[in-house]
């Protein structure tokens, strides 16, 4: 039987809020609490943590976590999954974000069963709700081939162009049509994940710097399924103060 495992890569500096993943947020550093929600959420699951210094290693290590050291310069946190999975040596391959504290193991759950059905990359996608988090390019947009949850493209502007409204929307258009938004939750088959890193970089991927789209570059597909679930991306300290203000 195909073996799933959790991989979190985990890296120390962060341009825009520095060292975020140590971040105390009610006593607990912020990677903690990633940590905890994962391995309540989808206790099943073997999990591992792919870290490139000795502080987040250690912050682990406290809570008894499998803690895998990599190599510090990975470009990115693909590369560094990579590396811990010839460790790990599992077939598939669910990567949640270090800074995620709110992943469910529903969504978890989601992306292996893609993966089991053959895809060989999964993802995930949320409805849109507002159009101000639509129109903003930090928050990445997937057009899906509806029938088959098939991702077609990824971008930083507004998919799909409201051209009768001259790109002009409100809440009520946005969430009356297909907007949905990325997740960064990603899934992968073990042989897909290790050529990744040999896989050149696609001009889309170049200009809009989102590195999935290497993959749709190359020609392989990536299943993407929705998710109501609510998630907090904790890139920012205001970020960081919205999940304390959700654990009340």
């Amino acid at each position: 039987m195909a073996q799933t495992a959790i991989i979190v890569p985990c890296r120390l500096e962060s341009t825009r809020f520095p060292r975020k993943l140590l971040h105390v947020i009610k006593g607990r550093p912020l990677l903690r609490w990633v940590a905890d929600r994962i391995a309540r959420e989808a206790p099943e699951i073997p999990l591992y943590f792919a870290v490139d210094h000795p502080l987040l290693r250690d912050c682990l290590a406290e809570a008894g976590c499998n803690v895998i050291m990599t190599n510090p310069t990975h470009q990115t946190g693909t590369d560094r999954l990579a590396e811990a999975n010839r460790t790990v040596r599992a077939d598939y391959v669910v990567n949640v974000q270090a800074d995620e504290p709110l992943v469910t193991g529903a969504q978890i759950r989601m992306l292996a069963r893609l993966l089991a059905g053959g895809a060989p990359m999964a993802t995930l996608a949320t409805p849109f709700r507002r159009a101000v988090d639509f129109a903003n390019p930090n928050q990445v947009k997937v057009v899906l081939a509806t029938a088959a949850r098939r991702a077609l493209f990824f971008s930083r502007s507004p998919l799909p162009y409201a051209r009768d409204r001259a790109g002009i929307v409100d809440d009520a258009w946005v969430q009356a049509n297909p907007c949905l938004k990325h997740l960064g939750l990603y899934g992968y088959h073990a042989d897909l994940l290790q050529k990744f890193a040999t896989l050149p970089a696609g001009r889309l991927e170049q200009i809009e710097k989102l590195e999935q789209l290497r993959v749709l570059e190359n020609g392989y597909e990536i299943a993407c399924d929705i998710t109501e679930d609510p998630t907090i991306g904790v890139d920012t300290p205001e970020d960081a103060a919205k999940f304390e203000q959700w654990l009340g």
